[in-house]
């Protein structure tokens, strides 16, 4: 028994180290990044979330379709991308399919659009 619980925590901890090779960013260095680095940002949120506002310049593709459509992100494999969720949890998963996929430089926007919002910075409507 002792075994197994060690086998699955060291799984889940594997899992963790993982996670922990993405930087997160916050609302304020992404907006920097986009601005002085041309930082890809890329919302892994639902339809209905982007139409409710998203951040100008955002590339829109939900998180349940990130590993079908990398291909689409190609050119920016060298560039710097930021991946963004609600707040945080998804884009952390879609995160980890572009490092995966051998993008160089991948970054999570830690508490997503909702600390973008809460750092009064735009966002915009469809």
């Amino acid at each position: 028994m002792k075994k197994i619980v060690f086998t699955i925590l060291a799984l889940l901890g594997g899992q963790n180290a993982m996670s922990a090779s993405i930087e997160s960013v916050s609302a304020n260095e992404a907006a920097k990044m986009q601005n002085e680095r041309h930082a890809v940002i890329v919302d892994v949120r639902e339809t209905d979330e982007w139409n409710a506002g998203h951040i100008a310049g955002a590339i829109h593709i939900p998180l349940s379709d990130v590993k079908n459509r990398v291909a689409e992100l190609e050119k920016f494999k060298d560039s710097p991308v930021i991946t963004q969720c609600r707040s945080g949890a998804r884009s952390a998963k879609a995160a980890e399919v572009l490092k995966n996929a051998g993008f160089s430089a991948v970054y999570n926007l830690d508490g997503g659009i909702n600390a973008w919002q809460k750092a009064a910075l735009d966002i915009q409507q469809n």
